[in-house]
């Protein structure tokens, strides 16, 4: 058995205390606890205390160390179960107090899956242009089980999916006068499949997306990549300059009819 013969309060963290104690060969620091586990164990001056006790109190504190670091962690923003036991871990803190950590986040419902998940899709939908693939796989990434997930994208309205898909939609093709409008309806369709949106979806937002080019606008794409294609080519002369230039402008997504249309006027020239 050991005497408690001192308490003394951490200078740089007031919640935390140090334990002196004295077994019989003078009085030394034995260990230091939080001011919920002292209150707890009722630790004072005198009382004595076997070593069984003594890791029954340590192993409290290290519960009590963990759930401070997860509580601190939850205070910037929701967290799934998943990232606060990811957290810990990364933390080093060992898996049976990890397990005890979460029953108490949980049982004082400061940690919710469910909630979490719906939170997440509506901040998902309020905030960014993700679509509801994408929302889902980091939903997964974060331990949200299939069940919640289905329930939760179900807050994300197919309408809504459309109409930031069309906005997608619109802001590359404003990026892209330079391309002809076969080569931009197949980087809409990447985009939009990279931001998670559906096929039935993109079909909708390129459908209605305003992607279709004027004659005058499609000839002044081909003239910009007749340039480049032209400067590339230049040492080919006759017909394999011709074929040279016809197969380049066509892998741009340009019609054979606009691509005859070209070569005819820059023979004029």
């Amino acid at each position: 058995m050991a005497v408690i013969t001192k308490i003394t309060t951490q200078q740089k963290n007031k919640d935390r205390f140090n334990i002196f104690m004295d077994s019989g060969e003078g009085e030394e620091y034995a260990f230091s606890v939080d001011s919920d586990v002292l209150v707890r164990f009722h630790l004072k001056k005198g009382l004595e205390i076997d070593e069984f006790a003594i890791q029954e109190i340590q192993y409290q504190d290290d519960i009590r160390k963990a759930y401070n670091l997860a509580v601190n962690y939850l205070a910037r923003r929701m967290r799934s179960e998943k990232e606060i036991k990811d957290y810990l871990t990364q933390k080093e803190v060992e898996e049976p107090i990890i397990i005890e950590v979460l029953h108490k986040l949980d049982s004082l419902k400061y940690i919710n899956d469910e909630e979490y998940a719906f939170s997440f899709v509506r901040t998902q939908m309020n905030t960014t242009d993700k679509g509801p693939d994408v929302i889902t796989m980091e939903l997964k990434e974060r331990g949200i089980n299939e069940a919640l997930i289905k329930l939760a994208i179900a807050e994300y309205p197919k309408e809504d999916q459309v109409e930031k898909a069309i906005k997608v939609s619109e802001k590359l093709i404003k990026k892209s006068t330079k391309d002809s409008e076969r080569i931009v309806k197949q980087k809409a369709e990447q985009l939009l499949l990279r931001k998670g949106y559906p096929f039935d979806v993109i079909h909708i937002a390129l459908n209605e997306a305003e992607i279709d080019k004027e004659q005058d606008e499609e000839m002044e794409a081909i003239r910009y990549q007749g340039e480049k294609a032209h400067r590339k080519y230049s040492k080919y002369s006759g017909f394999e300059f011709e074929q040279k230039m016809k197969q380049a402008l066509y892998r741009k997504g340009f019609s054979i009819e606009l691509i005859e249309e070209y070569l005819r006027e820059v023979k004029k020239s």
